[in-house]
């Protein structure tokens, strides 16, 4: 089996057991995605989703996001980690989209990736989820998981394992893919525990198994 064939296969059997694949981070407008994404560095979906409603209660758009101060910010986001450098991004963000943007999002990844904050796991987020353009993010889960598939080979850098499925994953499956791979590494191919492989859809193409 190559891995194009098994890419595939891992697709259609992911889908399958997962017919809705969507970011687990809360948002309704495009820059509070950006928000979110930069604030879920080194912290769960599950805590940015609670900590962002307290920050556009006080701060409800870009504009006054980009006059706040940053100790204003990050006395909001502290729980999340990191906070002076997220708050620092984060400003600096909402006044780049408010002096060169217009106060909205770019819908084009070399001007995503201008943005304070912004590498290309935000920007592929937005490029998917925002704009419906192909997007591979290579997040954590992704990243653990297709090299235990076998869909890459040893490759622990983001921006190779996104040039290499690229190859394999036809351009209007990746983003819903990355998505499945989050769900699937938290139920069951976690990387604090031994992966459930007896539990496993894949069990029968994952290059761990066979």
């Amino acid at each position: 089996m190559t891995k194009k064939e098994r890419a595939l296969e891992i697709i259609k059997l992911l889908k399958k057991e997962y017919p809705l694949a969507e970011c687990t981070l809360d948002y309704d407008e495009a820059w509070k995605l950006l928000i979110s994404v930069r604030l879920a560095a080194q912290c769960t979906d599950e805590r940015v989703n609670k900590i962002v409603p307290k920050l556009y209660e006080k701060f409800p758009d870009v504009e006054s996001l980009a006059k706040a101060r940053v100790n204003q910010i990050e006395a909001i986001v502290r729980p999340c980690g990191l906070g002076k450098s997220k708050a620092r991004d984060i400003s600096g963000c909402m006044k780049m989209l408010r002096d060169e943007y217009d106060g909205k999002v770019p819908n084009d990844f070399d001007e995503l990736m201008k943005l304070p904050g912004v590498g290309r796991k935000s920007a592929n987020l937005i490029m998917g989820d925002v704009f419906g353009a192909p997007a591979i993010v290579t997040d954590t889960h992704c990243i653990r998981l297709v090299n235990r598939m076998g869909l890459v080979n040893g490759i622990k850098e983001p921006k190779k394992v996104e040039m290499e499925l690229k190859k394999i994953i036809p351009p209007k499956e990746g983003n819903d893919f990355c998505h499945r791979l989050v769900i699937h590494g938290r139920e069951i191919c976690s990387a604090r525990t031994n992966p459930k492989c007896d539990e496993c859809v894949l069990k029968g193409v994952c290059k761990r198994k066979i």
